[in-house]
């Protein structure tokens, strides 16, 4: 199938931005498997997107007070042929009807589907939109005139923590919903003190963050 159809640049990454997208100030950045949605191991089936409790909670509160709010994510499963751009599309289909039930929506998305061991043009060894470099993120800001040094993500992985450190970011928060246990002292040891990594059960522990801080009743 071809991917004309779908929101990717020149080298092949996804980058959809929402038509009346939130732009300005400081942004809360999510990855997506094991955070914002159950982690399955390459999430490709629409019937297999459900949202972890309190992820439609979280964002709604986020477009409520008009921080905006950007989904990064890995999709190696795209590169390595496991499932195409067409099913990925069908999957954040899904995830922003769930959303929308709560009047929550994603104001970006930014998917990369490049690793090392991928097929084809997504063979790259390290990619600079791959986590945990932090290209989707700059990506991001450039697109919405973000604030990087007010800005927080959440993740479940060490690596979407070393991109928000790298991105300049002014911390991050890591989740128990995905790989956050196995990755806890590898996050940890990012913490400097211009970074602060965070540790919660879930994304519904967003209202702990600073950024929400004053934001959320």
């Amino acid at each position: 199938m071809s991917t004309s159809m779908y929101p990717i640049d020149a080298e092949g990454v996804w980058h959809d931005v929402h038509a009346g997208a939130t732009r300005g100030g400081a942004a809360l950045f999510l990855d997506r498997d094991g955070v914002v949605v159950e982690d399955t191991d390459y999430l490709c089936r629409v019937e297999d997107a459900v949202l972890v409790r309190g992820a439609d909670a979280v964002i709604a509160a986020a477009n409520r007070r008009g921080i905006p709010v950007v989904l990064v994510t890995n999709q190696s499963g795209v590169g390595r042929g496991y499932y195409g751009w067409g099913d990925f599309a069908a999957v954040q289909q899904a995830i922003s009807s769930q959303l929308a039930v709560q009047g929550a929506w994603l104001d970006a998305v930014y998917a990369c589907a490049h690793h090392p061991t991928a097929t084809g043009v997504f063979c790259h060894p390290d990619h600079p939109a791959r986590k945990p470099n932090p290209g989707m993120i700059l990506r991001a800001a450039a697109a919405l005139d973000l604030e990087l040094g007010k800005s927080w993500l959440i993740g479940d992985r060490a690596i979407d923590i070393e991109a928000a450190k790298r991105a300049g970011l002014a911390g991050a928060m890591l989740v128990m919903t995905g790989y956050g246990e196995n990755d806890r002292l590898k996050a940890k040891a990012l913490a400097a003190a211009d970074f602060a990594v965070r540790f919660g059960t879930s994304i519904a522990d967003a209202a702990t963050l600073p950024i929400f801080r004053t934001e959320l009743p």
